[in-house]
């Protein structure tokens, strides 16, 4: 069996939001995500949905990044993906949420702010049940895209990864916010065994 994982395919992510935090092309992935969810038996999505009381915020982009002293939010980030807001919903293109056939929000928790959908804390050890739901249903590949590659998807698809899944990455289904971090997030999951595509026609080809 096969899931296809849109991995916070947020408008939050993307410039329709542009005082939250958007990444360059975000919003055009969802013909990819579409393209890519055709050949899976299930599609599964995440979705950051952070408390507006969340401690690591900050009110400015240059006070981002900055190392925070709790065991599960190590970064400051401004305000996004409040539900409620423009920002958590997902990009246009993209079915419903209620059309998913699992949903994973993640970072509810004011002084928690996880990357990976698979787990709500940086230590990997809350799930967050996605992993149990795939293994229930024999699912034993996943195709993986959404927002931003070097972040949130890149710790998504190593989760996945380490749980023994075979992981496929789809590039045109991502955007990152830095070329020097999709790069690295490139490597680390190759080194990881993620098998790492140009698009969903060529994954198309190698599922077969």
């Amino acid at each position: 069996m096969i899931a296809a994982f849109d991995v916070d395919a947020q408008r939050t992510f993307t410039p329709l939001c542009p005082n939250e935090l958007p990444v360059a092309g975000g919003a055009d992935i969802a013909t990819e995500l579409n393209a890519q969810a055709a050949l899976a038996d299930y599609r599964i999505a995440s979705k950051d949905a952070h408390s507006a009381h969340a401690k690591w915020v900050v009110d400015a982009p240059e006070k981002m990044l900055q190392s925070l002293p709790y065991a599960d939010a190590d970064l400051t980030w401004v305000r996004h993906a409040e539900p409620g807001t423009e920002g958590f919903e997902l990009i246009p293109g993209l079915p419903d949420a209620a059309e998913y056939d699992f949903l994973v929000y993640k970072g509810v928790e004011a002084a928690m702010h996880p990357y990976g959908a698979c787990y709500h804390d940086l230590n990997n050890r809350i799930s967050t049940g996605v992993i149990e739901w795939l293994q229930c249903r024999d699912v034993d590949t996943v195709l993986v895209g959404g927002l931003a590659l070097d972040f949130c998807v890149k710790t998504t698809a190593l989760q996945l990864a380490e749980a023994g899944f075979r992981v496929y990455l789809n590039l045109a289904a991502c955007r990152a916010i830095s070329p020097q971090g999709a790069e690295q997030a490139c490597n680390e999951m190759q080194a990881a065994g993620i098998i790492l595509v140009q698009d969903a026609a060529l994954m198309s080809a190698m599922l077969g």
